[in-house]
């Protein structure tokens, strides 16, 4: 069974960043689609990003694009989620989460699609 360990939150300024990182026990080599999600006190939970470990492709909510950006180190079963130009309606538990597919070029960030899932980081940002 996969395991997903997130670190990287903390309490940080409107402004600043942070870099959260989720370390798979499975390689992440091919046909791995890993994603962030994010789910607020009372909120539901939202998708923020996703990126397909075979060709490296990204899909990151609009709303936040340019300023947070998904990546990848597949040679150490690692994904990353860098924040920047933190706000305070950006403060939730993050999440990772993965799931194996057949194939493809873009993975979801719909949470329904995800089976494995970490315990998650907290990221506080204070106004």
């Amino acid at each position: 069974q996969v395991h997903l360990v997130e670190s990287g939150g903390g309490s940080v300024q409107t402004g600043g960043s942070l870099r959260l990182s989720c370390v798979a026990s499975e390689n992440l080599d091919g046909n791995v689609c890993m994603a962030w999600f994010r789910q607020g006190p009372g909120q539901e939970r939202e998708g923020v990003a996703s990126i397909y470990s075979t060709t490296g492709r990204t899909n990151v909510l609009n709303s936040l694009k340019g300023r947070f950006t998904i990546s990848q180190n597949t040679a150490e079963n690692t994904v990353y989620l860098q924040l920047t130009n933190l706000k305070s309606e950006d403060t939730a538990q993050y999440y990772c989460a993965r799931e194996r597919v057949p194939g493809g070029t873009m993975c979801p960030i719909t949470a329904i699609f995800y089976e494995t899932w970490g315990q998650g980081t907290q990221v506080t940002v204070a106004a």
